[in-house]
């Protein structure tokens, strides 16, 4: 059975090609294909009855060409090139589309976290944006700045729902094949007019302690560090990421713990991370 593909976002940016070298990373550590895809936004996909309809402009086809060669060489030199199956792919319909499509059979879609300009069939600022929302599998985001080096922890955002119990499951599965530590925060805030801190800090411990129950049995060889903080959880996220080199948030939150919606605050992560962000899904 083949494995599943990690499928990355590719326009000739330097933040995609940030994103290309990551993939090609991930790609070898998991044994996985890397399959390399430029969307040159000029076609639209009708479904299976009528297909797709595309404005051919050879410029645009000649751009992704070019792109893709890069990447693919850019890749083979991130890894063990006999280690790595790669493939490419140029399509004219637009990224989002596309890549959300592929990402119901990948293992992990990779995009830059921002593209070339401001031109949409370019524009992987937009496009990651996008698929934060619509991606099927786990995404993640590569920011601008250099790659972590990967003995760096794996941080995870905690909030005791099932989104989180993903996330949770993600940052062990790549901890585990990388040998690093897993840092797990679940940072708070008390609610307006809320007095008793104490409960609160209990109750945060113990949505914690419930959260990673099993996990210390199920991967006995990756370390695990818990916090737990009244703070803001972006920032708190933020503060850790500083010494990692992968943050991994839940796509969605709970109120329950108030001021700790991991959709809000996933956004603020990626809006802000300076290392590569993966989101989890719920259903992947």
């Amino acid at each position: 059975m083949t494995a599943s593909p990690i499928v990355v976002g590719v326009d000739g940016s330097a933040h995609a090609m940030s994103a290309v070298r990551w993939a090609a990373e991930e790609a070898a550590l998991h044994h996985a294909p890397l399959h390399l895809v430029h969307a040159i936004g000029i076609g639209w996909d009708l479904g299976p009855r009528l297909g797709v309809v595309t404005l051919r402009n050879q410029a645009y086809h000649d751009e992704g060409v070019a792109a893709l060669t890069t990447a693919e060489h850019l890749s083979r030199q991130a890894a063990e090139p006999d280690a790595l199956d790669v493939s490419v792919d140029l399509v004219w319909p637009a990224p989002v589309s596309v890549l959300a499509k592929k990402s119901r059979t990948a293992r992990r879609l990779v995009v830059g976290s921002r593209g070339m300009d401001a031109i949409d069939r370019a524009l992987l600022g937009s496009v990651s944006g996008a698929l934060v929302r619509r991606s099927v599998c786990p995404i993640v985001v590569i920011p601008p700045n250099d790659l972590p080096p990967r003995d760096k922890p794996i941080v995870v955002g905690v909030d005791g729902s099932s989104a989180s119990v993903r996330a949770i499951d993600v940052a062990f599965d790549e901890a585990a094949i990388r040998n690093v530590e897993v840092v797990a925060v679940l940072a708070w805030t008390a609610p307006e007019n809320h007095t008793d801190d104490t409960e609160m800090a209990e109750h945060a411990q113990a949505v914690l302690a419930q959260s990673l129950a099993g996990y210390a049995e199920k991967y006995p060889q990756v370390p695990t560090r818990r916090i737990v903080a009244e703070d803001d959880p972006a920032r708190r996220l933020l503060q850790e990421s500083e010494n990692a080199q992968l943050v991994v948030v839940g796509s969605r939150g709970r109120r329950g713990l108030a001021g700790f919606t991991l959709g809000s605050v996933s956004r603020a992560v990626l809006d802000r991370a300076t290392v590569p962000v993966l989101v989890a899904r719920p259903h992947c």
